[in-house]
């Protein structure tokens, strides 16, 4: 997501790179280029306007540090800029005084209610909230089975309740509401997650039946559900739904796929409401809450290594990572079994290509971003059958694999002699990386990144 943003941004400041002062010819030709890039971004036409002025009027002003260049001071506006448009802090959610907290689920048909119902419930209970789930979708064909099998992939409670022959549609809805609320109470669920009906566009039907649902539930939190693809299609929605629900925040969609941004830059200033969450894949658990300053650091090329600590913490072993740092540093040796398990847990954090992206494109990890674009995903499957073709002999000690055993191994993964030398020959140079670096040679080298990643944070305020 943002890559198209982040690229156009990247290429309007680069213009400003050797520049003495900023002018008025220089910062034009920028703001050109900046809203250029918004709008083709598809950020809302007059989010763009309004923002590119507020960056001019700042770029122009007294308040600039004298210490950075033209480009690194235009660099820095536009990320406060950015921060102070999609919101300074991480949203709160809401929940009644009285359980159960009602979630009511707002959103067109498609845009992904069902499984991102699922997902916040899978969110909630990592943090011991006991949710329930319940589909008041009476009209799709299936709607309602289908969150009853999102329901038990997260062993999440769900009520299913009963539609009544010859009961008009909107007071199925509303009775199976009320049930849920009343069961989520007896049950002892703390909160009650709504996934609501959708169209393909706005009608009538549907906003009355919203309106009927919020004065009935009295909800703490009205998400519209949102899909990124969409754009500025989302926008709209959104607002429709705003002005009739005054919604209290935003969930974007398939923000792993070809989204451009534009819609999460231009929601929060249309409706006010603050965008909650992100679904960042098809898993339960590739949904994750919006962080506004992390977002704009991904968007600005500094990475989020906040983000990716966060998920290293959650999916890792610890044990197992401190087992290994202490062997591989220490000199006893890196064998293939160690490289196996270490690239079974980088597989727990998502692809590799999502991990690179969170890496900072400026010092030593400068192209990461273009180069996780060429990253082949399928390498490290067959990576990991040449290492399970061996024995455990050979894990153990990679120096006895001569010819004949490389031809059995090849043969026995699927793979060629020629990968099997490549794995070899990249697994030995690691294990000299690592032998160097627990002798202390490489203890420089990482504190020459430290303090590169800390001169890069003060330079923006981080």
């Amino acid at each position: 997501m943002f890559e198209n943003l982040s690229d156009k941004l990247q290429r309007s400041f680069k213009n400003l790179r050797g520049q003495g002062a900023i002018t008025d010819e220089n910062i034009s030709d920028a703001m050109r280029e900046i809203r250029l890039a918004l709008l083709e971004s598809d950020v809302n036409l007059d989010v763009a306007t309004n923002l590119v002025e507020q960056i001019r009027a700042k770029a122009m002003g007294s308040q600039i540090a004298t210490a950075l260049s033209p480009s690194e001071q235009i660099v820095k506006i536009v990320h406060d800029e950015l921060v102070a448009l999609l919101g300074k802090d991480i949203a709160k959610f809401k929940t009644a005084s009285q359980p159960p907290s009602v979630i009511l689920m707002a959103g067109l048909q498609g845009s992904g209610k069902t499984t991102t119902s699922g997902k916040l419930a899978a969110w909630l209970k990592k943090g011991g909230h006991r949710p329930m789930l319940v589909s008041v979708d009476v009209y799709r064909p299936a709607a309602r089975e289908q969150l009853a099998i999102v329901a038990r992939s997260i062993n999440a409670s769900l009520y299913e309740g009963k539609l009544i022959d010859g009961e008009a549609a909107t007071d199925s809805v509303l009775r199976l509401a009320k049930e849920a609320k009343r069961d989520a109470a007896n049950f002892g669920c703390d909160i009650l997650i709504v996934d609501t009906a959708g169209r393909l566009g706005i009608d009538q039907v549907l906003m009355d039946e919203m309106a009927r649902l919020k004065a009935l539930l009295n909800p703490s939190e009205i998400l519209f559900v949102a899909d990124a693809m969409t754009g500025q299609d989302a926008v709209k929605s959104a607002k429709a739904f705003n002005d009739l629900l005054t919604i209290t925040g935003a969930v974007l969609t398939k923000m792993d796929g070809d989204a451009r941004g534009g819609a999460a830059l231009s929601i929060r200033q249309i409706t006010g409401a603050p965008i909650k969450f992100i679904g960042t894949g098809e898993k339960p658990d590739a949904f994750e809450p919006f962080h506004p300053d992390r977002i704009v650091s991904r968007i600005m090329g500094m990475g989020d290594i906040a983000t990716l600590l966060e998920r290293a913490e959650e999916k890792l072993d610890r044990g197992k990572a401190e087992s290994f740092a202490k062997k591989a540093l220490s000199g006893d040796g890196f064998s293939l079994e160690d490289f196996r398990e270490q690239l079974r847990q980088i597989k727990k954090l998502g692809s590799m290509k999502s991990i690179m992206k969170m890496l900072p494109s400026v010092g030593p990890f400068a192209g990461m971003a273009q180069a996780a674009e060429n990253v082949d995903e399928k390498q490290f499957g067959r990576v990991e059958a040449i290492i399970n073709s061996m024995t455990n002999k050979e894990r153990r000690n990679s120096d006895i694999i001569n010819g004949p055993r490389r031809k059995r191994i090849a043969a026995g993964s699927g793979t060629t002699v020629q990968e099997v030398n490549n794995l070899l020959r990249q697994h030995a140079q690691m294990s000299k990386m690592f032998k160097t670096m627990g002798g202390g040679g490489g203890m420089k080298q990482q504190q020459r990144l430290m303090a590169q990643m800390q001169q890069q944070k003060q330079k923006f305020g981080r």
